[in-house]
């Protein structure tokens, strides 16, 4: 066999390599649609906001005395000659609460999904400065996030619903 006939052999085997992966391809695709990926993106980010949100209330509008204490006096800012503790715990305490029901809710509807996407991320940085050892999880909602920010909410989202809506006028 010449060496012609032996590079035509190789290139025909890469084709036929190189068809078999775009089919094995197409058909993972097929079971990840990215609407429902972004989908699950989207509710995987905010479960563990919602959770730990949900816990800091006695009712409406009411902060529990944990949420008020852990801000008060366990959480604590590791920042460049700190720790520091944080700024009006009250206050920081009704803000972080707030964000955690909030947001998880924009995000499970896919409503101003890149905002509340971007205020989760801004949460997870101040999250990882409280808690610095928690590094895998944070940087796993990180990359939820950005994800979410970067594709946006997908098909199956109030903000796809009201962008097709607005087109049409």
């Amino acid at each position: 066999m010449s060496i012609s006939e032996r590079w035509n052999l190789a290139a025909d085997g890469g084709r036929l390599l190189a068809t078999a992966m775009r089919r094995v391809e197409a058909a993972i695709a097929a079971l990840a649609p990215p609407s429902v990926a972004q989908a699950l993106l989207r509710l995987a980010l905010a479960v563990p906001f919602w959770r730990s949100g949900i816990n800091k209330w006695d009712g409406f509008g009411t902060l529990n005395e944990v949420a008020v204490l852990l801000f008060s006096s366990e959480f604590q800012l590791h920042l460049p000659g700190g720790p520091y503790a944080y700024p009006f715990p009250h206050v920081t305490a009704f803000a972080a609460g707030t964000a955690e029901i909030v947001l998880p809710i924009l995000l499970v509807l896919g409503l101003g999904t890149r905002l509340a996407a971007l205020g989760l991320l801004v949460m997870t940085f101040i999250i990882q400065l409280t808690v610095p050892d928690g590094w895998p999880v944070h940087v796993t909602w990180a990359a939820m996030a950005l994800a979410l920010m970067a594709f946006g909410p997908g098909r199956l989202s109030l903000d796809h619903l009201l962008a097709a809506g607005n087109s049409r006028r």
